[in-house]
């Protein structure tokens, strides 16, 4: 085993906490759902970038290149400031949803260079310019442009000519799972000298604004150790923690509090508050920050000048550790050593997780897309309960939000860390985005993955009704029902690795997958003709009508994804009911249920209805969704799209091996292929075995694929 996997062992049998810490601060708290209390739902318009400096976020926080512990009560982030800038630059930014010409897009240049599964290392890059951030610029540039005009990106202003930009490198190596190495490389890719205020970043989420009595911890500086400034961490959880930052920097406090002067025109008696060190050093207000040295945000204030092409390098460390004053300086000694020991622990990692044949290249593109999925975790915090009505220190939201987004999902608690589609752009999981996430997740830790999968399925999760939550803004959309595919490739991507599959959690999930299939079921068939409909089903703008939404017409849709999902959702656990079969001879009833559901499904794609209505289309070789309207009359939809290609997705084979096990289950295999020919014949002939007598499931026959592609 490398050290890493020795990590991950350590980590799943609970005896060491590696995955405590990790990547875990969101890129974008602002414009979500979560800090969304407006009367009408306008999350992006609530809460915007410009107002997140000085408002304390309720339910996440956020930053550049940071972490934070897994229920992020201590984050950790980079700051900076150019000298130029009317703000610090401590989120990335980016465009609303109505300020983009394309809608909402992060406009900043940062890259995932590298992690480990457990984050015992990280590397990340930011690009930051030496002239002003164009904020206005980007936002006027863009909501002057129509929707068929290309995007006015932050490369087009100009602010990077001649490379006149900072490269800020930050790593991260952890010495043990709580002794967390922090160093940051600053390089000068100008032809000039240039000037930077680098400002690392410490502070708590805001966890005792919202109820009375909550425990407020505290940040204060110590005394100084050998070359370093100190700050010691003081939180109930965790009790003394220190930051050590290397080279005697300025230390600076303020308060994690909202600024309501800035805000709302009034003042709620908070001396100092979340845009305190912001204030200090961008305007040098002095009394922005606490003389005393004391708060709940601090920051180490490193005032860099390099030369063109010259690099600085700053280190911290963020640990359990109490050092003594008379010690040795905390950010040397073993600190470059422990850095190149976890970087060559990650180049063991990769190169037994990576596929032997490829070149040099494909390696490394493989391992930094693999690190970018392990950076996208997030901390991700919805009390629906409480976000619907409010909290007691708070004014009370909109007495319409009772009935409105998401209200129908008041047992829903989130409190986890989950793998997010992007941390600016969707700062928010969606159960199908999660579900693809996992398979690749599963080649460099299929613990995560397989936790991944189990948590949508919980009861804090899924709805009871068996619906799995979709995404915050609007839980009650409805995503294609992949989640039993993933978990079949999971278990089979682990079993491949180790030799023996963990049949424990592919039982765990078909259970859980039983209540979500008959919700599908029962919900998404109208007329109960196994054709289903669902909606936007993840293709944004896919056909002539908007398809979660009541059609002018009236009727419904039937759509051809949708049916073709269905087909693939019975496919995917009739694979696992036969694998937990070998086993458990019961799981074969349950297997022949989901094989006589499919040839249902696949009858009705390709032949219920007349010629005009069905789902295939045989006078153009193509499936399309059919809108049934209400006096019965059925009309094809002819929008050839992703829609008609889906049935290919619904494919399976039986081995040979497998039926041979399972006499139960072939008997009744048998039994249905010489009864019930007028289901039989409209998937690929079951009487016709492939290799090594082999047969397969699709919804298409010979002739149809051959049209289709």
């Amino acid at each position: 085993m490398t050290k890493e996997e020795i990590r991950l062992q350590q980590s799943r049998e609970r005896r060491a906490h590696w995955k405590r810490w990790g990547p875990f601060l969101s890129e974008r708290a602002w414009g979500t759902v979560r800090e969304d209390y407006s009367p009408y739902g306008t999350a992006w318009d609530f809460l915007s970038h410009d107002q997140a400096r000085s408002k304390a976020y309720r339910w996440g926080e956020d930053g550049i290149g940071g972490i934070s512990d897994r229920h992020q009560l201590i984050c950790f982030a980079v700051s900076m400031w150019n000298g130029h800038d009317q703000i610090l630059k401590e989120r990335i930014f980016g465009l609303t949803g109505s300020e983009g010409n394309h809608g909402e897009d992060v406009k900043e240049y940062y890259f995932y260079l590298d992690s480990t599964p457990t984050h015992s290392y990280m590397k990340y890059l930011y690009k930051y310019p030496h002239a002003e951030f164009p904020y206005g610029r980007l936002v006027e540039e863009n909501r002057r442009r129509g929707k068929d005009a290309p995007e006015f990106e932050l490369m087009d202003s100009g602010v990077f000519d001649e490379d006149r930009y900072f490269d800020v490198e930050i790593e991260y190596a952890k010495a043990t799972p709580e002794d967390i190495l922090i160093r940051i490389n600053v390089t000068n890719r100008g032809p000039e000298t240039a000037d930077l205020h680098l400002l690392p970043t410490i502070w708590f989420r805001n966890t005792w604004s919202w109820q009375g009595g909550a425990p407020r911890p505290s940040l204060r500086q110590t005394q100084d150790v050998r070359n370093a400034s100190a700050i010691q961490l003081c939180q109930a959880a965790y009790g003394h923690r220190w930051l050590f930052c290397n080279g005697m920097p300025e230390l600076l406090f303020t308060e994690n509090e909202t600024n309501t002067r800035r805000l709302y025109n009034y003042q709620n008696g908070t001396r100092h508050a979340k845009d305190g060190i912001n204030d200090y050093v961008v305007h040098g207000v002095k009394d922005a920050v606490n003389l005393a040295k004391s708060g709940t945000k601090a920051a180490a204030h490193y005032r860099l000048t390099l030369g063109s092409g010259e690099s600085k390098t700053i280190k911290l460390r963020l640990t359990d550790l109490e050092i003594p004053p008379e010690n040795s300086d905390p950010c040397n000694g073993k600190f470059d050593a422990t850095f190149n020991e976890r970087k060559r622990e990650a180049d063991e990692f990769y190169d037994s997780v990576t596929p032997k044949n490829l070149s040099q290249d494909a390696k490394a593109v493989m391992r930094q897309a693999l690190s970018g999925l392990l950076w996208s975790k997030q901390f991700y915090y919805y009390d629906m309960g409480s976000w619907l009505k409010g909290d007691p220190a708070e004014p009370p939201p909109p007495s319409d939000r009772l009935n409105g987004r998401n209200s129908q999902w008041t047992h829903l608690y989130n409190d986890d860390i989950i793998s997010m589609p992007d941390k600016w752009e969707y700062p928010w999981y969606a159960a199908w985005d999660l579900a693809f996430h996992c398979v690749p997740l599963a080649i460099v830790d299929s613990d995560f993955a397989k936790d991944q999968l189990v948590l949508l399925l919980r009861e804090w999760y899924m709805h009871p009704n068996g619906q799995l939550p979709a995404y915050e803004w609007a839980f009650g959309d409805v995503n294609p029902p992949v989640h039993a595919w993933a978990a079949w490739r999971v278990y089979k991507i682990e079993k491949r690795r180790n030799g023996k599959g963990d049949t424990k959690f592919l039982e765990r999930v078909f259970h859980k997958l039983l209540l979500n299939f008959n919700w599908w079921v029962n919900r998404k068939d109208a007329e109960g003709r196994n054709v289903f409909q669902g909606g936007f089903l993840g293709l944004d703008n896919i056909g002539v009508f908007d398809r979660s939404a009541a059609l002018p017409t009236g009727g419904h849709i039937e759509q051809s994804d949708g049916t073709s999902w269905m087909g693939m959702y019975c496919l995917n656990m009739l694979a696992i009911a036969m694998e937990l079969a070998s086993e458990d001879p019961a799981y074969e009833d349950v297997a022949t249920k989901f094989w006589e559901h499919f040839l249902y499904i696949a009858h009705a794609m390709n032949h219920l209805g007349d010629e005009r209505s069905r789902l295939w289309n045989e006078e153009d070789g193509f499936y399309y969704d059919v809108l049934c309207l209400p006096d019965g009359t059925g009309f094809p939809m002819k929008v050839r799209s992703m829609v008609g290609l889906i049935p290919l997705f619904a494919v399976e084979t039986l081995e040979p091996e497998t039926l041979r096990k399972m006499s139960g289950f072939k008997r009744r295999l048998e039994w249905f292929i010489e009864n019930r020919k007028d289901l039989i014949g409209n998937v690929a002939c079951m009487r016709t075995p492939g290799k090594a007598e082999r047969r397969m499931l699709p919804i298409l026959h010979r002739d149809q694929l051959r049209r289709l592609l």
